[in-house]
């Protein structure tokens, strides 16, 4: 169901105007026993989000009948707002929250058009085309709109996993409005270019909210040295009230319940983390 954001924008410049249909065929098999989380109780379904140039499509879910909850963006995997992410935000909707995913790709492409065979073409005919200024405007639009639906701003979180993870950083350096971020294996730092100037490591000391990073020990990506290059520029910046846990058992995407590589246990560590660290920062 849209949500009828009451503005007339065209989309005619955007190449996706709805989220990816089930799991991601890009994350490979889907697992028998993935999470679904029910919509009971919940005001939840496919929305509009008007931006700078248009709108993109995002997914909401909110306790149904519930005023003024704090709010949480929750920002993409790599594959795209698919069924996972999509019950990220029914779960943090079950805890009380306001949950937002926009798709942040809209402008580029579909990515639940690209399986196993063919990721590699994924990154170079969208992800490498999204760059961090749209995606920052984008998610402080996605904000605004949680605001005029109803949400507290004033108790905004946000959360994200693998190439949502890095944004998660970015967004915390970005945003003053942000009270709590908590970054699913993100990347640290990597190659720059003109579209990712930036990298958390190179922002560190810009960060405006308090950030917990959930990283996998096994994780073949990011690196022991890149998480504990990390930790030394939040404590050579002062940001005492950053933290960064590695789960040593873990692999990248080990919350991912749809994928291989999930990790049971400490995904359900990771989100008892999560949800307390949101609270203990005055979101909740």
């Amino acid at each position: 169901m849209k949500h009828d954001t009451g503005f007339a924008i065209s989309r005619r410049t955007f190449a996706a105007s709805g989220l990816v249909a089930g799991f991601a065929l890009a994350g490979g098999p889907v697992r028998a026993d993935a999470i679904v989380t029910d919509a009971n109780g919940l005001d939840a379904g496919e929305i509009s989000i008007p931006v700078s140039d248009g709108e993109i499509p995002g997914y909401r879910a909110k306790p149904k009948d519930a005023a003024k909850s704090p709010a949480i963006l929750v920002v993409q995997e790599v594959f795209g707002v698919h069924e996972h992410i999509r019950d990220i935000c029914r779960r943090f909707a079950k805890a009380g929250y306001y949950a937002v995913a926009p798709s942040l790709y809209a402008r580029q492409g579909d990515p639940g058009k690209y399986d196993l065979s063919n990721v590699s073409q994924l990154f170079s005919d969208i992800v490498s085309k999204v760059g961090d200024a749209q995606v920052m405007s984008d998610l402080d639009q996605t904000a605004k709109f949680a605001r005029s639906d109803g949400a507290d701003l004033s108790r905004l979180g946000i959360t994200g996993f693998c190439w949502g993870g890095r944004i998660v950083w970015l967004y915390c350096a970005h945003s003053s409005a942000v009270r709590a971020g908590v970054a699913w294996y993100g990347p640290l730092k990597g190659e720059k270019s003109e579209l990712r100037p930036f990298h958390p490591i190179d922002i560190a000391a810009q960060l405006k909210a308090p950030v917990l990073g959930q990283y996998g020990g096994m994780d073949k990506g990011i690196t022991s040295e890149d998480v504990e290059a990390m930790r030394s520029a939040l404590k050579a910046a002062g940001k005492t009230d950053c933290r960064i846990d590695v789960f040593a058992d873990a692999g990248h995407g080990f919350f991912a319940d749809y994928r291989p590589s999930y990790n049971a246990k400490d995904a359900a560590i990771g989100w008892q983390h999560c949800l307390a660290w949101m609270r203990e920062y005055g979101v909740g």
